[in-house]
């Protein structure tokens, strides 16, 4: 079978060259003949393709112009699939055949020796098939590319990444120039959109089964799941085979597969293509036209072996831009001048060619409409105008999308199609895929191997045990590594919707003493020492310049502590503080007013306040007294009188309720006042504050002004209690910065001693430590989402964060856990209203009093005599008891309460007993 297909191969080329050499007969006796070289790998399929296809293009271009000048004459060079056998079949081209220019070779390594060949000796090289970016048309300026060079489709490669929301990929490549050309392309493009390689697998071409299966089986040992493919297709044909064989071909996998391999689809066979199905590909796009048709159905009657290729496509306009070109650059000059020198090697002898300048600029200036599009020379390469993406299903492929420069990637060439810059999802720019497992579910991009190492992650050790308490088993000796920040990763890896191997790994020796502070821990992920970091690590800025963290797990900021003191002075005279001074001196005036009015008002009807002076004057002051505790002896008998005291009883009352109040809450409640209440405050005093120890506080008070004199560091709760207790005074501090998650823990032990006053620094709170670009960050953070608004979270802090004095509350949620009693002394404007209004009442009641009295003793004011004898005769009946009054007819229920009229001699002074 196999000798039957190298027969039909070499019958086929040797149809190829009857072909042309009777074209060359053809020709009409004016035109000028002009050797071309083609160097091919003869007897492949691609290469037959490529010969027919250059064939009828010939055919076509000298059909349609009969009266051309030149024709060209193809003279064939077999490379035999060798660099070395391209580079001598383009040597013996051009020195014995004098070509004036070369199409081909097939591949890019055979390309790149030619290339000098043709610089050397001045013969364009045009190959449409070598497409590394490493042959540099831009630098060999008799190098033509009729192709793409492969790093013209990694933006349709980022854009697919991109869109899908990936965040790694694994490039596989072959060991090559071919392989490597596109590299440096596709690592810029995936850099621009944060998109991380963490690995490259490299294949031989010569690589055994063993060999790409042992690559294989590195790959499904590593966590991405998205592989850029860029090899030739006969080492693609091994590769997926075997990816299938190891598993790598099942749900959850994506694969990305350049046109180096998907543009020569259709000459692979069925089997090698059914073990691809699910990936995605980029493939060369040409625009349907009837001239592309009518080649298709004449290539499928002459080479019915292989559908439309790119091969083919590439071949045909190559050599039309050739015959152009030829005849635009005349037939003048067609001799090479021969090297002047020793000749010392073939390559030394070549000869040059007087006709390749003029040929070079020619085909710089070639324009027209090819099959595969518009075709002309830029740089002397073509450019890109659209790659589609395709879906290899079942025995084929089914395009799904296409990438063009101005929109990106969308689902047709419409005008409505819009750009991916403003996508919201994969959907809106390709159709429906079919994806590795035969699903339509979109791969993740990464998962945690089950046959991998489990994730190395570092704790901390020598923290607040309540987050990380490191502990030796006795018996095992393993580490047991507790507290609430490795309890709530626990509930965030199983809200994941995978699961994550794991260990922990504490950062410090077998004695407990740590090999680092924070900083040092947080290093190790980024040099890659461990996968993740968990415990009370703080997001910070410049720590995120080298380490992603995911969404914060508790509060953030960082809390400044202080001692409480009792602001009130308990002495023996604490029972005066309750009201002002004006206020006691007020009420004690009152009580003397009161006693003087009363008295005024019932001397003259009731016995209770006449007497001898001193007896009287003593009766008014212990009346005014006793009423202060509702209990005098004297009944008050006369209806103002009466009123007056029912007006003092009130302000009494009210006076004695608000002074018992007040007493009682200066002598039971303490009045606790923080020591501090700024950081201000402390900048000013001078006096040293405490912080954590290895901890970036040390930092932001230094930044905040705080000399290193003044800054102490505590390693424990009981550490900074002690400081905070001893005071500055005894080698303590004034106040201690903690974050607030510590501050939680350290008031629910001594809510009573100390409280949170302020919040000088904002942090964004504890969060867990991944390498940069980390696909395990957003889904860590989404689930730490689902355990912070489940009850899970407050389970983990009622378990973790009790507090030993359990009447302490939530520092958090109730930060003052002893508010303040802001104690106000009672003072006269407290009661000026009740005062007012007594006195009123009792101006009224001395005025009626006065008014009458003067009323009914009117006729001792007309009196003969002189006015200080009519003022006594006044005082004289002020003193005697009133006979007219209406009291003297109410009759007495107990004796002496109400006295008939008493009678004095005349001339007898009362003033006098």
């Amino acid at each position: 079978m196999k000798k039957h297909l190298i027969l039909n191969n070499l019958v086929l080329v040797f149809l190829v060259v009857v072909l042309a050499l009777e074209l060359g007969k053809g020709q009409n006796m004016t035109t000028q003949v002009i050797n071309v070289g083609v160097v091919t790998d003869v007897g492949t399929t691609a290469s037959n393709l490529s010969l027919i296809a250059i064939n009828m293009s010939l055919s076509d271009f000298y059909s349609a112009r009969p009266g051309s000048r030149t024709r060209l004459l193809l003279n064939f060079g077999d490379s035999r699939d060798d660099v070395v056998g391209a580079a001598a079949a383009a040597l013996d081209l051009i020195k014995n055949k004098e070509v004036k220019a070369i199409l081909g070779p097939r591949t890019s390594m055979q390309a790149s020796f030619m290339i000098e060949v043709g610089q050397k000796s001045q013969v364009p090289i045009i190959s449409f098939s070598a497409t590394s970016p490493f042959l540099d048309s831009g630098r060999n300026p008799y190098f033509f590319r009729s192709t793409y060079d492969d790093s013209s489709q990694v933006q349709a490669i980022s854009e697919i990444i991109r869109v899908f929301g990936w965040r790694e990929v694994v490039p596989v490549y072959e060991d090559n120039a071919f392989g490597e050309g596109i590299m440096p392309g596709l690592t810029d493009a995936l850099q621009a959109i944060n998109i991380r390689i963490p690995y490259r697998t490299v294949i031989s071409p010569n690589a055994t089964d063993d060999e790409i299966s042992n690559e294989l089986l590195k790959l499904m040992t590593k966590p991405t799941r998205v592989f850029v493919v860029h090899m030739n297709r006969f080492l693609a044909s091994r590769l997926f085979p075997k990816a299938k064989e190891t598993g790598l071909m099942k749900e959850g996998y994506a694969w990305i597969l350049t046109n180096g391999v998907i543009d020569n689809l259709g000459l692979m066979n069925e089997t090698d293509i059914k073990a691809m199905q699910g990936v995605l590909g980029i493939r060369t796009h040409f625009p349907i036209s009837e001239e592309l048709k009518t080649f298709r159905s004449r290539l499928a009657k002459a080479f019915p072996v292989s559908d439309l290729n790119v091969y083919g496509v590439r071949a045909y306009d190559a050599t039309t831009a050739l015959a152009m070109a030829v005849e635009e650059a005349g037939t003048s000059n067609l001799t090479f001048s021969e090297t002047e020198g020793r000749n010392i090697s073939d390559l030394e002898a070549l000869s040059v060619s007087e006709y390749g300048p003029k040929l070079v600029r020619a085909l710089s200036e070639i324009k027209f409409r090819g099959l595969a599009g518009d075709y002309h020379f830029i740089d002397r390469q073509l450019q890109v105008p659209v790659f589609e993406i395709v879906n290899v299903v079942g025995s084929g492929e089914m395009v799904v999308g296409l990438w063009t420069q101005e929109k990106g990637l969308v689902r047709d060439l419409s005008p409505s199609s819009r750009s991916t810059r403003t996508f919201s999802t994969w959907k809106d720019h390709l159709n429906p895929i079919v994806w590795p497992g035969i699903t339509t579910t979109v791969p993740r991009g990464w998962e945690i191997p089950t046959n991998g190492k489990k994730l190395q992650i570092g704790v901390p050790v020598d923290t607040f045990p309540q987050f990380v308490k490191v502990k030796k088993d006795a018996i095992t000796h393993e580490n047991i590594v507790t507290g609430f920040s490795i309890d709530f990763f626990e509930a965030v890896i199983q809200a994941m919707p995978y699961d994550v191997s794991h260990r922990y790994i504490p950062f410090g020796d077998q004695d407990g003493k740590p090999y680092g502070n924070f900083n040092d821990l947080i290093n190790q992920v980024y040099l890659g020492v461990y996968d993740a970091v968990v415990g009370d690590t703080t997001i910070l800025a410049n720590r995120s310049s080298y380490v992603d963290f995911t969404l914060p797990y508790t509060t953030s900021g960082v809390g400044m502590v202080v001692p409480l003191k009792d602001s009130v002075t308990r002495s023996s005279l604490i029972f005066f503080t309750p009201l002002t001074w004006g206020l006691w001196v007020t009420t004690l005036g009152s009580f003397f007013v009161l006693g003087f009015v009363v008295w005024i008002l019932e001397h003259r009807v009731n016995t209770d306040f006449t007497g001898p002076w001193l007896y009287q004057i003593s009766t008014m002051f212990w009346f005014a007294f006793s009423i202060m505790v509702f209990a005098p002896r004297e009944r008050v008998l006369s209806l103002s009188a009466r009123v007056v005291v029912i007006s003092w009883y009130f302000i009494v009352l009210v006076l004695t309720q608000s002074y018992t109040a007040s007493l009682s809450s200066l002598l039971t409640t303490q009045q606790l006042n923080p020591t501090e209440t700024s950081m201000k405050n402390l900048l000013a005093k001078g006096g040293p504050v405490g912080y954590q120890r290895d901890s970036y506080i040390l930092g932001k008070l230094r930044e905040s002004g705080f000399p290193k004199s003044r800054l102490v560091p505590f390693n424990s709760a009981q550490e900074c209690e002690e400081l905070l207790r001893n005071g500055p005074s005894k080698g303590g501090v004034s106040a201690a910065f903690m974050e607030v998650p510590y501050v939680k823990v350290f008031l629910g032990q001594y809510c009573k001693k100390y409280r949170m006053v302020e919040v000088p620094f904002d942090v964004d709170g504890f969060g867990f430590v991944f390498p940069i670009a980390s696909p395990l960050v957003a889904d860590v953070s989404r689930a730490i989402l689902k355990v912070a608004e489940s009850n899970k979270a407050t389970q983990l802090e009622d378990a973790w964060f009790k507090n030993i004095d359990e009447t302490c509350p939530d520092p958090i949620t109730n930060p003052d856990p002893n508010p303040t009693v802001t104690f106000r002394r009672l003072g006269l404007d407290s009661f000026r209203v009740l005062f007012a209004a007594a006195a009123v009442v009792w101006f009224i009641a001395l005025l009626r009093f006065v008014v009458y009295f003067f009323m009914k003793n009117w006729a001792i004011l007309r009196e003969n005599g002189t006015r200080l004898q009519r003022m006594k005769s006044m005082w004289r009946r002020f003193m005697e008891s009133d006979d007219t009054s209406y009291i003297n007819d109410v009759k007495p229920t107990c004796p002496n309460v109400v006295a008939p009229p008493r009678q004095q001699n005349p001339g007898h002074d009362p003033g006098d007993n």
